[in-house]
C-alpha cells in the first residue's frame, strides 16, 4: 500500500458509479475498455494512498423498476436488479486484479460462494489494509437504488467525499443534451437540489447525504484524471454539500 499523499484532501471516498456506465458504446452489458480504462483510474488513485469503497448499478444487465414497471413483481425486479449489481461488481474486482490491485467484493445478498457478505467492520478493515472494497447488492433491500446504497455505505464506512461518476461533468439546470442553454453548477446545497429537482441522485440518497453532513462531487467520468483531482479537492465537476 502507498503511503498517504498529503495533496489528498479525502483520503478515504466512495464511488457510485452507474451499470449504463460500463456499457460504453455497447447496446448492453459491458464494454471491456471502458472497465480496464476505469481500473487504471482507480488504480493511479489507490497509489496516492486513498482508501477507496465502490458502488455499481446494475442498469446495463437488469433495471428492478424497469421490471416492475413490464409486470414482474417489484420485490422480485429488485432482488434480480440486486444479482446485476454481482455481476458487475465480480467485473470490476476482476479488473482491478489485472492491475494489482487487492480487490474485494462485499455483497449485501448472502452470495458466499462468490464473493464475501458485507460486514461493516471487515469492510472497514479491507479499506485500512489498502484494498478496494466493491460493494455490491445494493442495501440488500427492495425499493431502494444503488444511490441509496452509496449514501448509506459512504456513511457508515466512515468516507469523507461520495463521488458520483457520470457521463455528464457537473450537474446542470436541466439536461444539458437536450437544452444546449442548461447552466452547469459548481457547487449547490443539498436542500437546493431537493427543491430544483435537479436528480442529481434520488431524495432518500440525497437526505442520507444531506443529515449526515456527506460531501458529494458529481463529475465525468470519461475524463481522464478526474477522480484524483476530485480527491486532492479540486474543481472538478459539481460539489453538493451542506454549505
Amino acid at each position: 500500500m502507498s503511503s498517504p499523499s498529503k495533496s489528498l484532501e479525502y483520503r478515504r471516498v466512495l464511488l457510485k458509479l452507474s451499470g449504463e456506465a460500463l456499457m460504453g458504446n455497447e447496446a448492453y452489458g459491458i464494454d471491456p475498455k471502458v472497465i480496464e480504462r476505469l481500473a487504471h483510474e482507480i488504480a493511479d488513485l489507490c497509489k496516492q494512498g486513498a482508501e477507496i469503497a465502490i458502488v455499481i448499478g446494475g442498469g446495463n444487465i437488469f433495471r428492478g423498476t424497469g421490471l416492475a414497471a413490464a409486470g414482474i413483481d417489484r420485490v422480485t425486479a429488485d432482488h434480480m436488479g440486486m444479482l446485476a449489481t454481482i455481476m458487475n461488481s465480480l467485473a470490476m474486482q476482476d479488473a482491478l486484479e489485472r492491475v494489482q490491485l487487492h480487490a474485494r467484493v462485499m455483497s449485501a445478498l448472502k452470495i458466499n460462494q462468490v464473493c464475501e457478505d458485507y460486514i461493516r467492520r471487515r469492510a472497514v478493515r479491507h479499506l485500512e489494509k489498502g484494498r478496494v472494497v466493491i460493494l455490491a447488492a445494493g442495501t440488500g433491500n427492495p425499493f431502494f437504488t444503488t444511490d441509496s446504497a452509496a449514501s448509506l455505505r459512504a456513511i457508515e464506512l466512515g468516507a469523507e467525499l461520495l463521488i458520483k461518476a457520470t457521463k455528464v461533468d457537473g450537474v446542470y439546470s436541466s439536461d444539458p443534451v437536450k437544452n444546449k442553454d442548461a447552466i452547469r453548477y459548481e457547487s449547490l446545497n443539498y436542500d437546493e437540489v431537493i427543491e430544483r429537482k435537479l436528480g442529481v441522485m434520488d431524495t432518500t440518497a440525497v437526505v442520507l447525504c444531506r443529515d449526515n453532513h456527506m460531501p458529494l462531487r458529481v463529475l465525468d467520468m470519461t475524463k481522464p484524471g478526474s477522480l484524483l483531482n476530485a480527491a486532492r479537492g479540486e474543481n472538478e465537476g459539481t460539489l453538493v454539500s451542506n454549505n
